[in-house]
């Protein structure tokens, strides 16, 4: 593995999000000094909070799985997550709403599982869940180690043992083909393979390998913190200052000095930092922007699909809903091609809705509750542009609302006493290329050591982590991400990670 050369005594990381503070963790428990800038006056980055009216709004990811990263980057600096957060496992993890009026609560336990599948589609495809929970199992044992916790100089790398083992999985065929090998019901189709939308590529088309991120939702469980997401950064921020970490909020970069190929100083609003090495998280071109060179890519960077997110406090709730509900529109292939190809706004939706007063009601004023709603829509880049979103937003919010009432949420307008309404303007105002938070789109050029990675030429000690660089996309990748920068700089070999929790009896293997 390459690593940062030269002396590495004290890093500058710049950006206080998950994967600046994972970093940030793993540098300090290495004997760093680390300092931390952050243009906002809090820690979290993408996972921010909003608080309007009483109600304490989570403004990034609402889903958190794979909580033995995060123990893992307590523990670099003798830390504990319990003693940090207080995670509330899900059940279910998911409820899953149909336009046939069917539900179905997805659960990770595999005896509740297979009982409610059974319930839902018959027999036989309760045994083809089970047999694709052994396969899910089997592919992230085969691909977390080699594949996503892995920092790639070449190619080259891939050429292991595992990535015929991942082969023999069937890892390069598609995932909705694979998928359907085991369920024929078209409806639990959708259930283990939406999340390939969050990797930007329609399950038509994502690498099977992808299955890996269905593994984490539905096999590995789904957390959520009290105090919501947010309290997620704020418990690794206080860790790491608690271990030595100096923090600088409210201030913004806006330069590195150089000495050729070195950066020695971060230049801010507020002055100049001295540093020996330095971590970026911003969004790629951010990043690039501040070193000043970027990678030569033919094609350029393709990016994800992004969301409009509507956030509502309001008076009442819905007793359908759980703490994540799918609600799954009757068109499917269509809209992935509207959301990836043609750039409109979906036709019948899919959304996502969560509900996080469902386990904590301290979120809201006393007796009303807090509602997010996640609908995909087309980047900029290929949809409507962020000019255009400010014209187009307040009629998109009037029709996810009534498609919702239609769904089954009566009286939800009237009911939003607070909200905040989120588009790709927004995303596009805080940095995010192509109005997406979800960065760069996990196509096959755009996978493992094809990925932008986190070392960029001509700058011999400056190292990226967040979402568009190595692994990829989501809280588990990018708290993986800034392990992997800090690896970059201190060389050290891999902690050993947190103890896995016990398989639950009854699991195949």
């Amino acid at each position: 593995m390459r690593t940062v050369t030269g002396r590495t005594d004290h890093v500058v990381v710049i950006g206080a999000g998950l994967a600046g503070l994972s970093a940030t963790l793993h540098l300090l428990g290495a004997g760093r000094r680390v300092t931390v800038v952050e243009r906002d006056l809090t820690p979290g980055g993408r996972a921010g909070l909003l608080e309007r009216g009483g109600y304490r709004i989570d403004t990034g990811p609402t889903v958190l799985t794979m909580p033995d990263l995060v123990e893992e980057a307590f523990a670099a600096v003798g830390h504990r997550l319990a003693d940090r957060l207080d995670l509330v496992p899900l059940h279910p993890a998911y409820r899953a709403w149909f336009a046939d009026g069917s539900t179905l609560d997805v659960h990770t336990e595999p005896a509740a599982m297979e009982a409610a599948v059974e319930e839902f589609a018959g027999g036989h495809e309760a045994l083809g869940y089970r047999r694709l929970r052994s396969w899910l199992e089997r592919l992230y044992a085969v691909q977390m180690r080699r594949f996503i916790d892995a920092n790639f100089d070449s190619p080259l790398q891939l050429l292991h043992p595992d990535l015929a083992r991942l082969a023999a999985l069937g890892g390069f065929g598609r995932l909705d083909a694979r998928i359907g090998r085991y369920l024929s019901d078209e409806r639990l189709r959708r259930v283990f393979s939406f999340q390939a939308l969050y990797a930007g590529v329609p399950p038509a088309r994502a690498l099977a390998a992808y299955a890996v991120i269905a593994y984490m939702d539905t096999v590995a469980g789904v957390y959520f913190p009290r105090g919501g997401m947010h309290a997620l950064p704020r418990a690794l921020a206080d860790s790491a200052a608690e271990a030595g970490a100096a923090f600088r909020y409210g201030e913004s970069v806006s330069s590195l000095e150089r000495s050729g190929e070195r950066v020695t100083a971060v230049v801010t609003d507020r002055g100049r930092i001295p540093c020996d090495a330095v971590v970026l998280t911003p969004d790629l071109p951010v990043s690039y922007r501040l070193l000043g060179r970027a990678p030569r890519r033919p094609g350029g960077i393709r990016h994800a699909p992004s969301a409009v997110v509507l956030h509502a406090g309001t008076d009442r709730t819905w007793p359908g809903l759980a703490h994540h509900t799918l609600s799954f529109g009757r068109a499917w292939k269509g809209t992935f091609h509207e959301l990836t190809r043609t750039g409109s706004l979906m036709t019948d939706p899919s959304l996502l809705i969560t509900r996080p007063t469902a386990q904590d009601p301290a979120l809201a004023p006393p007796g009303k509750h807090l509602h997010y709603v996640l609908a995909p829509c087309p980047n900029t880049d290929i949809g409507p542009s962020a000019r255009t979103w400010d014209e187009l937003a307040p009629r998109y919010r009037d029709r996810l609302l009534t498609e919702l009432e239609r769904r089954g949420l009566a009286g939800l307008g009237a009911a939003i006493e607070e909200e905040c309404l989120v588009t790709p303007v927004d995303w596009t105002a805080q940095g995010h290329a192509a109005g997406t938070p979800f960065s760069a789109a996990h196509t096959f050029p755009q996978t493992g050591p094809f990925r932008p990675r986190n070392l960029v030429r001509g700058t011999t000690n400056a190292v990226l982590a967040g979402c568009g660089t190595t692994p990829g996309v989501g809280v588990p990748t990018v708290i993986v991400s800034g392990k992997l920068a800090a690896a970059r700089i201190t060389g050290a070999p891999r902690p050993r990670r947190a103890t896995p929790r016990p398989v639950p009896k009854g699991t195949w293997v």
